[in-house]
């Protein structure tokens, strides 16, 4: 019966951690409310795959089974990089937003969340953080709404594509502010240096998925025939034959 009973609560535990989960998911784009069916809107609005460290899909592998803090012990190389494609309600072939896991360490104890990059491809759409032992007040703040809709709008790439991240600055108030910037939070300095490594990181691992989604959504540019102006070269023959027949003359 013991046995039995502690099986019946490994499944509830396991439901309950799924479930977590795709709240996290879409809370990087959406805003849940009490009630809403979680599993049917990650259904129909979540396709998720796997890749790896070069950005190829992996086949066979379960982007929601996969756990992200065993897979941060492996080498950048070695791990497997869940990818949550958020598609339109309309047109499930149309991606909204590209959701990626970061992880990395806080002050005390290991920091996560799920970062997600517009359909530009550019900028942050929305992000979601947690943590598991940040000082309540200071740290554990990275779990606030109000600090997480700091980051919504600001860019990943410069003008040229180049990746910059987005820096949390080390003050609160005052500070200067720019599209890859965003205000600290007083007294928890090492848990925004936590969250700038791990952003920077984890968003640069992804750059080899990333650039080829780019790639697919830049349009090819057609090769351009050059125009052939036949009068012009009508004139070019008969200037060619008269200097030969000239040629022939002075011989």
């Amino acid at each position: 019966m013991l046995s039995l009973a502690a099986v019946g609560l490994r499944e509830k535990q396991a439901i309950a951690i799924d479930l977590d989960k795709k709240k996290q998911i879409l809370g990087a784009v959406i805003t849940l409310k009490e009630g809403d069916d979680v599993q049917s809107i990650y259904s129909k609005r979540i396709k998720s795959l796997v890749v790896d460290a070069n950005g190829d899909e992996k086949q066979g592998v379960v982007a929601e089974k996969v756990d992200i803090g065993k897979n941060y012990k492996l080498a950048p190389e070695a791990r497997e990089y869940p990818v949550f494609q958020f598609v339109s309600e309309s047109n499930p072939n149309e991606v909204e937003a590209y959701i990626l896991p970061v992880y990395g360490n806080g002050l005390w104890d290991r920091i996560w969340g799920y970062l997600a990059v517009g359909g530009d491809m550019a900028s942050i759409k929305g992000i979601v953080f947690d943590h598991k032992a940040e000082t309540p007040g200071l740290g554990a703040r990275i779990a606030d709404k109000e600090i997480q809709d700091r980051y919504v709008g600001k860019k990943l790439y410069d003008d040229k594509g180049v990746f910059m991240s987005v820096t949390m600055l080390k003050s609160e108030k005052g500070n200067t502010l720019d599209d890859y910037k965003v205000d600290g939070m007083s007294g928890a300095t090492m848990t925004a240096n936590g969250v700038n490594r791990m952003i920077k990181s984890y968003v640069s691992y992804y750059q080899p998925y990333l650039n080829k989604i780019k790639e697919k959504l830049t349009p090819k540019k057609e090769p351009v025939t050059p125009v052939v102006d036949s009068t012009q070269i009508n004139v070019d023959t008969s200037k060619a034959v008269i200097d030969t027949i000239n040629t022939v003359k002075t011989q």
